[in-house]
């Protein structure tokens, strides 16, 4: 019933949103003059969109420019039906992005559906095929074009590929400088140059953004550039640019409910930093070598750096009576704060349960008795119970890595007609290669107030839980692909292709300490597709398609698939057995067209879309038993369905209206064992031993995954220079992470409006205002499990009782934010 509550608040809202005039979003147009990129070079290999046979999306400049938020995500989740954000890890500049039921976003252990190109370059992170939307500069979009399953497009494209193209010199000239200032301390200004003068082309922009949050411990700072060099000739256009971007964010994850209703700015355990930098320099060139041949290329090198800093509660498992007692604790009520650091003691001093507890144990010269003068061992020093602080204790978790790549394409386009028909033949292919150092350490510490861990200085050495890792790790992907489109009438355009992919991973344990890391691996394989496109008349058309898609196991996924050795959300390496390949198999069809008034001052377009993608083998990731970790594994065969719709209204330049609709099952198609221990229905595993498990059945729902999302907008121009607009997103609910059987309450859905009003002073100046979230709606993004009877309740206060182990990431609430944009 709450989920049919929210969606006739939509209606109501869509109702009198949608009664006004201003600019239309190019989100939804389907025109024959609109073209998209295939990658390699920008502009090398491009088809007409009314010849796609699937689902495709432009999104222009202006528009993402004119949004309420200065993420790519946001854009995104309002103007394309079936995306919406899903965020895991709390940072509005960091968020994911969830298509049809795939996901495209920052956090490692989140497996990746999406691959993500910038300028013809794979942007998908070496490690875990994450991408770090907040790394682009938004304000240097040319376009943004989101399309369907299609191979061409390579690894990860199991549900489709976004496609960004930056701008250039010949595209934008003049002068822009805009200013931003709004709730919670955020500040923003942002810059873009173009110059063109004969056959050269300068282009700059940067942003910086700066914000307090308005969660605890949520502070974002950005700084990112693009820059590009261009010449053009009649026959050759070469550019050369460079990428730069860092930022730090303060990720705060999923809060307990019962934490929420106290106060909605509160977070479960910090320090969660995120801090990123990268630079990325390219070059890329096509040459018309004849009439209809063109011929693309490009080169890119890329250096990531990432420092991840996540603090959790510390859980460890075992340990006896003589080191509980050792160290002052009454053994039979011990505190999970008070086992972590039993266990920790024994686990530093060489120790475990059956040289202290059991036979082997030496009565008056046990072991336990070190336990009291040290918590665990630093460089071979004994540190003193002291410097670890009070129970209960947490850990801090350090994940650093550098991250480097390089990679080269090359593809031609032929337009020569064929049988006397007019046709488009595309080959192309590409090498990349990836070089990972990964190092990671975990740090004692004491739990305290709003949960923030203390850190003690001491590094845990024991158990392999927390031991650090330093990993090397190697990859090589290279693909070789075709597609060819051809007008057999001039009605019916059919399109075939394919590409071959081979993907290696090669991962080398530097410690000594876990052989099983060391390991080779390697996936090759071929994925068609195949599709046709019909024009029934002006303004209706029909297309249908069928595609495969492969995803091979990222080094992250590889080296986290034990369950005897969980990892952290944000992955340590752990020696674990190999996973298989995803491959994906995808079927669409749909209708859609454009419709023009006699005058031509209106303009209606529309669309309506069925697919169906099957994953088999997919690569789930599960929490663990012990808190904070999670493993991947091979979970079988899953199921994304649905239908997409969408609809766009343009009258003259004064008012434009859109909507768009998505329904999206997505299911497990298998029977799974998933460990589960915060499920308050999960019994013991079926392999008997003690870990807790929940039976998912064939056809329960994929968490985090809302079935429907809607989204409408509009923009009136009440005067010459006055604007005024509104965008809604409305999703349904959400199971929760760990309630893969559907039986606890959902995340709940909502219903959220934006509004944004603009005012143009002079031709060179403009001033606008947006409120987001306007009737400042509490919802989640995200929802997870957490274990509530054994978290610790200290920081709340001695009455405060978790109770709830549902916990979820709460959307920002209402805000508001002003500024002015010169142009000259």
């Amino acid at each position: 019933m709450g989920e049919l509550r929210n969606f006739r608040l939509a209606a109501l809202a869509t109702a009198a949103i949608l009664v006004g005039a201003g600019s239309v979003a190019r989100a939804q147009e389907v025109l024959e003059g609109i073209v998209i990129d295939i990658p390699a070079a920008p502009g090398g290999g491009t088809i007409p969109i009314d010849k796609v046979p699937g689902g495709v999306t432009v999104i222009g400049s202006e528009t993402i420019s004119g949004n309420t938020r200065s993420d790519i995500q946001d854009v995104l989740s309002k103007k394309v039906p079936g995306v919406l954000l899903i965020d895991a890890g709390g940072s509005n500049i960091r968020s994911q992005l969830d298509y049809r039921g795939f996901g495209a976003g920052s956090i490692t252990g989140f497996p990746q559906g999406l691959a993500v190109y910038q300028n013809g370059i794979r942007v998908n992170e070496v490690f875990g095929d994450v991408v770090n939307w907040d790394l682009i500069p938004t304000n240097g979009i040319s376009d943004l074009t989101v399309i369907s399953g299609n191979p061409v497009y390579g690894l990860n494209a199991l549900g489709g590929a976004a496609v960004i193209r930056m701008k250039d010199g010949f595209e934008f000239q003049g002068v822009e400088i805009e200013s931003k200032f709004g709730s919670f301390g955020y500040k923003e200004i942002g810059t873009q140059i173009g110059i063109a003068s004969g056959p050269w082309a300068l282009y700059f922009a940067g942003q910086h953004i700066d914000e307090d949050g308005w969660r605890d411990f949520s502070p974002a700072e950005v700084d990112r550039m693009y820059a590009d060099i261009g010449a053009k000739g009649s026959k050759v256009e070469a550019h050369f640019n460079l990428t730069w971007a860092k930022s730090s964010a303060g990720v705060t994850a999923a809060t307990p409910e019962d934490l929420l209703n106290i106060g909605y700015e509160r977070t479960f355990t910090s320090p969660q930093v995120t801090d990123l930098e990268v630079l990325m320099p390219s070059v890329n060139a096509k040459v018309d070598v004849t009439e209809t041949l063109t011929v693309s290329g490009l080169a890119y090198y890329r250096r990531l750096k990432s420092a991840v800093i996540d603090g959790n509660v510390l859980e460890a498992e075992g340990c006896g009576e003589v080191a509980a007692e050792a160290l002052g604790f009454d053994a039979d009520n011990l505190t999970p704060g008070q086992q972590a650091g039993v266990d920790l003691a024994l686990a530093n001093n060489g120790l475990n349960d059956e040289n202290v507890c059991g036979e082997e144990g030496v009565e008056g010269n046990t072991p336990a008795s070190l336990a009291l003068e040290a918590l665990g061992k630093a460089n071979g020093e004994l540190i003193e119970e002291d410097d670890v602080g009070d129970e209960p204790f947490g850990v801090i978790d350090r994940i650093n890595q550098k991250a480097e790549s390089w990679g080269t394409s090359f593809q031609a386009v032929e337009k020569r007609e064929l049988f006397n028909r007019p046709n488009q033949f595309l080959v192309g292919v590409s090498y990349d290669k990836g070089s990972v150092r990964y190092k990671t350490a975990s740090e004692i510490g004491e739990l305290g107030d709003r949960f923030v861990v203390n850190g003690s200085g001491i590094t845990i050495t024991e158990p392999d839980d927390f031991t650090g890792r330093d990993v090397d790790v190697e990859t090589e992907y290279a693909g070789v692909y075709f597609s060819n489109t051809l007008d057999v009438t001039d009605a019916l355009a059919v399109t075939v292709g394919g590409r071959f992919n081979y993907a290696s991973v090669d991962l080398v344990d530097l410690t000594g300490e876990f052989d099983g890391i060391t390991s080779s691996h390697s996936f090759e394989r071929f994925n068609p597709n195949v599709g046709a496109t019909y024009k029934f008349m002006p303004g209706f058309q029909v297309y249908a398609g069928y595609s495969e898609a492969n995803r091979a196991p990222t080094p992250a996924e590889l080296a986290c698939a034990n369950p005897d050795n969980p990892c952290p959300i944000e992955s340590f390496l752990t020696d674990d057995p190999p996973l298989d390949q995803v491959v994906s198999r995808s079927v669409e069809a749909g209708i859609r067209g454009e419709l023009n008034s006699n005058s031509g001052d209106q303009k209606f377009t529309y669309g309506v879309g069925y697919f169906r993608t099957l994953n088999e083998n997919d690569i789930l990731f599960v929490n663990s038993n012990v808190t904070g970790r999670g493993f991947f594994f091979n979970g079988g065969d899953t199921l994304r369905q649905g239908i997409e719709a969408r609809a766009t209204y343009e009258w003259r330049e004064r008012l434009s209206i859109y909507a768009g609709y998505a329904y999206i099952r997505a299911t497990y198609e298998d029977a799974l064992e998933f460990q589960s221990p915060a499920h308050p229905l999960a019994g013991p595993c079926s392999d008997g031993g003690d870990d807790i498990c929940i039976q998912v059945r064939a056809g329960d729902r994929l968490t985090n995954v809302p079935e429907h999302r809607f989204k409408a907008g509009f923009e009136y121009m009440i005067t010459q220079k006055w604007m005024f607009g509104a965008d809604l997103i409305a999703s349904g609910g959400q199971f929760h992470l760990g309630d893969e059987i559907n039986v606890l309450p959902k995340v709940g859905g909502y219903t959220r409006v934006d509004l944004k009003t603009t005012y143009q002073v002079t031709d060179q100046v403009e001033v606008f205002g947006i409120v987001n979230n306007v009737f400042d709606q509490r919802y989640g993004l995200f929802g997870t499990l957490f274990e509530a009877d054994e978290a610790p309740t200290g920081p709340v206060g001695r009455n405060f009782q978790f109770k709830n182990p549902r916990s979820i990431v709460p959307a920002a609430p209402v805000a508001a934010y002003g500024g002015v944009k010169v142009r000259f």
